[in-house]
């Protein structure tokens, strides 16, 4: 599995429908990590390959979703996108967290292990 690249139709569809909801509420059912990147952007260039070697080590247990600015500035513009990288994790609760800036593979995995897996909710 490959990250996934992800417009703002298929955000709507899959992450949340802004134009729907005022409140966020998370439509998917695994946790997710969205890229807000460039192509022309070195920092971006660097996070890239980081998040391909994820997507395949997190298989079947997180989404990988990159948003091209450039493509997507309807998406971009509703979140604020200043600067890029910018990374938005999704817990299994839902619960956005944004974060501005290049991380380390390290850094991802950390948040990944502590954040985004940890508030799986139980089958019952």
């Amino acid at each position: 599995m490959a990250t996934l690249q992800m417009t703002t139709q298929s955000f709507k569809d899959n992450v949340f429908n802004y134009d729907i909801n005022e409140d966020w509420k998370y439509a998917g059912k695994l946790p997710a990590i969205i890229d807000f990147y460039a192509d022309w952007c070195g920092p971006c260039k660097m996070v890239a390959p980081v998040l391909e070697e994820l997507s395949e080590e997190y298989k079947d247990r997180i989404l990988i979703y990159k948003v091209n600015t450039d493509t997507e500035q309807e998406l971009s513009s509703v979140f604020g996108i200043q600067s890029i990288p910018t990374i938005l994790f999704i817990d299994a609760q839902g619960e956005p967290m944004m974060q501005p800036g290049a991380l380390p593979k390290h850094i991802f995995k950390k948040i990944i292990e502590e954040k985004l897996l940890t508030t799986i909710p139980v089958a019952e």
